[in-house]
């Protein structure tokens, strides 16, 4: 992803997320070096991305988004597979990322990834009416996965 890219990354991020990220938060992330891939279709459109935080032996998911018509075709697993592997080219044992409580969807993708919920992040998210809990979840990426007969 570069910053030409940010138009057609925000199309999407308007419409899966009731708070979407701003323009300044990919614009300052890729500034900031932050690894941030996008999954493009045969003519150069933006069918998903991901924004990540490399750090000391981890990298943290930020972002990860499908556009909504583009959903339930494995978009979300591609960019898995391609964060699993960048974390095993950085020697990076761990991946870490938080999910709202109520995305069951996404929750239920991560588990049979071979995620964890490793703890809870309370009031993380902006929710209508409040703040939304944070499920915490992490994949040792150097572990061999029990479910790799799923993929």
């Amino acid at each position: 992803m570069s910053s030409h890219d940010v138009a057609a990354v925000l199309r999407i991020e308007q419409r899966v997320y009731e708070f979407p990220w701003t323009h300044g938060n990919f614009i300052d992330s890729l500034a900031a070096g932050y690894l941030a891939e996008l999954l493009q279709d045969a003519e150069g459109g933006v069918l998903a991305y991901f924004v990540a935080l490399p750090g000391v032996d981890e990298l943290h998911l930020l972002n990860l988004s499908v556009a909504p018509e583009q959903q339930r075709q494995g978009h979300a697993r591609t960019l898995l597979d391609r964060l699993e592997a960048l974390c095993r080219a950085r020697g990076l044992p761990r991946l870490w990322l938080e999910v709202r409580e109520s995305n069951l969807r996404a929750i239920g993708l991560y588990t049979l990834r071979g995620f964890a919920a490793v703890g809870q992040r309370r009031n993380y998210y902006p929710a209508a009416g409040g703040r939304e809990h944070a499920v915490l979840m992490s994949l040792d990426v150097l572990s061999p996965r029990s479910n790799d007969a799923l993929d």
